[in-house]
């Protein structure tokens, strides 16, 4: 994926000036942008603060160490489920005795 050339506080500093009023065509020659990039980050990044973004990050961060410890746990669940099964030791069938 490619990175941008401006960081998440930079893109709504820009905005920030879009909804000041500067019209996107004038902002992208300013920045050296297309406007429709623009129009895109206005679709992504619409009313956010910078405290915002931080806080954004930090909860994706934490969704994805979320996620990882999740997958980690499920293997573990299957792998005894296999050799519980396969040892005999789960429970028993309807036979009784």
């Amino acid at each position: 994926m490619k990175k941008s050339r401006f960081t998440e506080a930079q893109i709504v500093g820009i905005l920030k000036e879009l909804d000041a009023g500067t019209p996107a065509t004038e902002l992208a020659r300013k920045h050296g942008l297309h406007p429709n990039t623009i129009r895109l980050w206005r679709e992504k990044y619409g009313g956010l603060e910078t405290s915002d973004l931080v806080r954004l990050k930090q909860l994706e961060a934490e969704n994805t160490q979320m996620q990882r410890i999740i997958a980690r746990q499920t293997l573990e669940i299957d792998a005894m489920r296999n050799l519980i099964s396969k040892n005999g030791w789960g429970p028993r069938s309807g036979k009784t005795r």
